[in-house]
């Protein structure tokens, strides 16, 4: 069952800033990739901006918004403009959960530098804190921390390979003739299958969650360290 209790819908309008970075940072990634690489599709369809309203897919929107993992509306690529396909689409494809990771890594040390203020501010102000600016910075720390899981959820996401996620255009990029044949005269069914088992179970969500935590874990421990925490 979705959760729409008060505490829920907050948090959701304190991640939509982060979404929308998300969402937007991602694309223009594989764009600025692909154009890099001699392919200026993205470019001509001006894709290569920040402007979340050239990139949001609404139900990869939606979806990210409410249950935490969701997709934007591809890049346009066309690999026949690519002196190396296969590496090019890989690199182009990585670009994407690549520039979402190292944005969840700055704004990691932006969370554990605030969460660090927070400490000391409340150590030296404990008799004269108020309740307004203990919400302020929650808020604050919610905000940043949205930045953090959310990138780091969209790039994980991204991975699965189902077609149009990134993931299936890794897997092209890898897969031998005749694999790559098979996967693609069943990527439908094969699709399907595994939506179906991320909509009806817990299954894929469970272990995207269990895939999300581990590498914050890993994000948050050097700016831990830095700021000794």
């Amino acid at each position: 069952m979705f959760d729409f209790s008060k505490e829920r819908i907050i948090s959701m309008l304190l991640s939509l800033p982060a979404i929308l970075f998300a969402l937007s940072v991602h694309e223009l990634a594989h764009g600025w990739t692909a154009n890099k690489l001699g392919d200026h599709t993205a470019r001509n369809f001006g894709r290569l901006s920040l402007n979340p309203l050239r990139h949001i897919d609404l139900f990869g929107f939606i979806a990210l918004l409410v249950v935490g993992f969701g997709w934007a509306k591809p890049v346009p690529v066309n690999s026949r403009y690519f002196k190396k396909p296969k590496r090019d689409m890989a690199l182009t494809a990585l670009a994407g959960p690549a520039a979402n990771l190292l944005s969840a890594f700055i704004f990691g040390f932006f969370y554990v530098f605030v969460g660090k203020m927070c400490i000391n501010y409340f150590n030296a102000n404990y008799l004269t804190i108020t309740e307004e600016t203990i919400q302020l910075w929650s808020a604050l720390l919610n905000i940043v921390y949205a930045f953090v899981i959310i990138n780091i959820s969209l790039a994980i996401f991204n991975l699965i390979p189902i077609p149009p996620l990134d993931g299936s255009r890794l897997l092209d990029s890898f897969l031998p003739g005749k694999l790559f044949a098979a996967y693609h005269k069943y990527e439908q069914y094969i699709s399907l299958a595994l939506m179906a088992i991320l909509i009806f179970t817990d299954v894929i969500s469970n272990l995207l969650g269990y895939a999300t935590s581990f590498v914050e874990s890993i994000i948050l421990y050097i700016p831990q360290k830095v700021f000794n925490i």
